[in-house]
């Protein structure tokens, strides 16, 4: 069986540390939930623990434009809240090394971290955190320079740790890097893949809700899991693509590219295709603006060739429908990567979905992604505080990560979680 690398069993004693987090949770400049930054702090604490000397390292925004091949550096997407995050919370001083862009190519020279090193060294500071990884040349790439930068960050540290389980993709920071140091998984990346098990193993029947704004960013990972799961909830503009198609409707906002997506997931999946289960109402809005003249429509009344403006929500009352409670309460595992429509606006479809979850007793909760977790969070605070402190519960870190290993068909299959494993 395949085994995880594990940080564990390494001597950190001396040892300069460089750790890969998924602190990508800054927005502007400021922290917007610290539930991935908290997440990671037991694996912190165990380097300092064992005497290692720590230099972090994290992704933030997207400011690699991959038309362009350009890097925007601003300090909307600096890694500087997070550093006085750590501060705040734990009393841990961190060194940000000052490296310079080299125009529109981002960082490429990486001497500045010595600096830093040097002064973790000395006791000046408690950690190096170095700028976000996406700054540096080739963290993204697909050519030579990914290996370069990899083997560049490599030179200043003696081992290295990954932690970042939402980081599923293979860049330099994630993936390259472990030719060329002694790799090991961190404590929250041993936690998430151990977890991923309920959902490609579940407690029966498994129950999948998934929503997203491109049908042809979850395609795959959609075609894998209706085969795994019992029952299907689609949410977004995926369901949206998914009505447009089944029953020949328009809606403002759904995109060709999507409607052929979804007829192409319909037709990969037609021997699956009774367990998507549907939600009957949903809420046409006159823009996406403000709340204008919404309606709730009974799909099964939409006649072909309708035209609709924004479906921007499934009605709440789905979810008190008896069909669809008997499918939730049933449930012995439920996985949740959604909100069920542009929750700025219309929140109560994605509210009265949480809030039925709760109230099954019986089912192991997964809830993964950023904007689920953090609209249980906001919407319902109350659950939310008590679910946290749930068995039932599990909130992963990383919705792509979980929607990927699914596709994989294991979470030995994501590149950088492939890369740690004992050989």
């Amino acid at each position: 069986m395949s085994k995880l690398a594990n940080m564990m069993d390494a001597d950190l004693s001396g040892k300069v540390c460089l750790v890969r987090f998924d602190h990508n949770v800054v927005k502007k400049g400021v922290v917007k939930d610290t539930m991935r930054i908290d997440a990671t702090i037991p694996t912190l604490l165990h380097i300092y623990k064992k005497g290692g000397l720590p230099v972090l390292m994290t992704h933030v925004g997207r400011p690699y434009d991959k038309k362009t091949g350009e890097i925007t550096i601003s300090e909307g997407d600096s890694v500087q809240p997070i550093v006085d995050y750590l501060y705040a919370k734990l009393q841990l001083k961190g060194f940000i090394p000052k490296c310079e862009a080299a125009g529109k190519q981002g960082i490429i020279d990486l001497s500045p971290i010595a600096t830093g090193i040097s002064k973790l060294k000395s006791g000046a500071i408690d950690f190096v955190y170095l700028p976000n990884t996406r700054w540096f040349y080739g963290e993204e790439a697909k050519d030579d320079s990914a290996d370069k930068l990899a083997k560049a960050l490599a030179q200043y540290a003696d081992l290295y740790i990954n932690d970042a389980f939402g980081s599923w993709q293979a860049h330099a920071s994630t993936y390259g890097i472990v030719k060329y140091l002694p790799s090991y998984a961190g404590l929250l990346m041993q936690k998430e893949v151990q977890s991923l098990h309920s959902v490609l193993q579940p407690k029966r029947p498994l129950l999948a809700v998934v929503a997203g704004a491109k049908f042809d960013t979850k395609i795959g990972p959609l075609s894998s899991l209706i085969k795994i799961a019992d029952h299907l909830v689609l949410g977004g503009v995926i369901y949206n693509a998914y009505l447009c198609h089944k029953y020949g409707i328009e809606i403002e906002g759904v995109a060709a590219e999507d409607i052929a997506q979804a007829a192409k997931f319909i037709a990969d999946s037609a021997e699956h295709a009774a367990k998507i289960v549907e939600l009957p109402f949903i809420v046409e809005n006159q823009g996406i603006e403000k709340r204008s003249g919404f309606k709730v429509h009974n799909v099964a009344d939409l006649t072909a060739g309708t035209k609709l403006g924004y479906v921007l929500d499934v009605s709440a009352e789905n979810f008190s429908d008896a069909k669809l409670v008997k499918v939730f309460k049933e449930a012995g595992t439920i996985f949740v990567n959604a909100v069920m429509g542009y929750t700025a606006l219309f929140p109560e479809g994605t509210k009265a979905m949480y809030s039925l979850i709760d109230a099954c007793p019986k089912a192991t909760k997964l809830f993964g992604g950023g904007d689920t977790i953090q609209d249980f969070k906001e919407y319902l605070p109350g659950v939310f505080s008590k679910a946290q402190n749930d068995p039932k519960y599990y909130f992963f870190t990383g919705g792509g990560a979980i929607l990927d290993a699914i596709q994989q068909g294991s979470a030995f299959g994501m590149k950088p979680v492939e890369a740690l494993i004992e050989k």
